[in-house]
């Protein structure tokens, strides 16, 4: 190299410039053969190629898949309530006196009618015998005004007053034999005997509680549901609900009660519905859990809720089109515990991934495998989770 600058520089000064652009022009030819060749630039040339061509070769990455199905989805109202008994009274003696029996058991069932709680009639009943006693004294002065008055020894005005006192003491009597009557407390609906308030000796008056009385088939399910539901409430409409003594059985009412009126307070129509309860699993008072079905639907389209992707701005799911991965989309109606439904984005019968979603790409190869957890094969009952909505999300 020495030589060859040495050299350079004994050349004249006229043909100097022509040397070193012609070494110029060499070195650049040199150059882009070498890149042309894989020798230079490794990284913007060949070599780039290559690592985009290990990336599109790369295996189809495995995703666990479900199908989308059609089903049936029932839009409802989630709410919570109570059991409520058809019929319920706290009993109250109609005369007052002291108790002298109860004629009935804590928890006992009594047909309407059965006596339950009898009060001191002593009193009246000797009040009833001095009745008697002037009811028929009343009947004989009658008569007789009336056998004088057929001679025309007596007036008319006789007459009058003794019909009257007649009248009278027949009332007076009719009166006492009503008090007696009463004196015995009798159920007025057949229903099961609930808690006694008093004991045998205990004086009662007109606002003493004795005992409660309430049905037990059926019974209702009170619910109150907010008022911007107002316009899909009517009877007839289904209630499904569950009560914490019975984990995992499902109790249906029909609807048969809708207040017209919204409660100020709370901004919620009461919503009533019965129950059938032969087997008295139901007991007023109870928590219930209920779902009331406002709408249905017998040919949505349901997939898993873990194929749902929630963004900022839409609501993503992945379907599987000839291999790879397809972004869609979704508009969704009612969802569950586990099931969504979609309104539009997806079709029956497309595979839709329910795992990895966070590594899914537009067009990356995947190997579908079925999920361990599909939906059913036919259909499906979808209820709104919230207890303060029942439309669509």
């Amino acid at each position: 190299m020495t030589n060859i600058v040495t050299q350079l520089f004994r050349v004249p000064r006229s043909k100097r410039s022509m040397v070193l652009l012609a070494l110029g022009l060499t070195a650049i030819v040199t150059l882009a053969a070498f890149r042309r060749a894989g020798l230079l630039g490794g990284k913007r040339g060949g070599g780039g190629d290559a690592a985009a061509a290990g990336a599109n070769s790369m295996p189809p990455m495995p995703v666990d898949v479900d199908t989308a199905r059609r089903g049936s989805v029932v839009d409802a109202v989630r709410a919570t309530g109570r059991i409520e008994a058809f019929q319920a009274v706290d009993l109250r003696p109609d005369e007052q006196g002291r108790v002298v029996e109860l004629l009935f058991e804590e928890g006992q069932a009594v047909a309407a009618g059965t006596p339950l709680v009898r009060i001191d009639d002593a009193m009246l009943r000797a009040n009833r015998e001095r009745a008697i006693a002037e009811r028929d004294l009343a009947r004989q002065q009658l008569e007789r005004v009336q056998r004088l008055r057929a001679q025309n020894a007596a007036s008319p005005a006789d007459l009058e007053r003794a019909e009257a006192g007649a009248r009278s003491a027949a009332a007076a009597l009719a009166m006492l034999e009503l008090e007696i009557e009463r004196s015995t407390v009798r159920a007025p609906f057949a229903g099961r005997v609930g808690q006694r308030f008093v004991s045998v000796g205990d004086y009662a008056t007109t606002a003493t509680r004795l005992l409660t009385l309430q049905t037990t088939d059926p019974q209702r399910a009170v619910i109150e549901v907010p008022e911007r539901h107002s316009a899909s409430l009517r009877r007839g409409q289904m209630v499904e609900f569950t009560v914490a003594a019975q984990p995992g059985h499902v109790f249906q009412a029909v609807v048969d009660f809708i207040d017209p009126v919204v409660q100020p307070a709370t901004r919620t129509i009461v919503v009533k519905a019965r129950a059938l309860n032969p087997a008295q699993l139901l007991k007023a008072g109870m928590f219930i859990e209920a779902r009331l079905a406002t709408a249905t639907r017998a040919d949505a389209i349901i997939v898993r809720e873990d194929a749902v992707q929630p963004l900022r701005t839409a609501n993503v799911v992945w379907a599987v089109v000839n291999g790879h991965a397809s972004r869609r989309v979704v508009q969704l109606g009612t969802r569950s515990q586990g099931v969504v439904e979609i309104v539009s984005g997806v079709q029956p019968g497309e595979q839709v991934v329910v795992g990895g979603l966070e590594r899914m790409a537009e067009g990356m190869p995947v190997a579908p495998r079925a999920a361990q957890a599909a939906l059913g094969a036919d259909s499906a009952i979808l209820v709104t989770p919230t207890g303060t909505s029942g439309a669509a999300h």
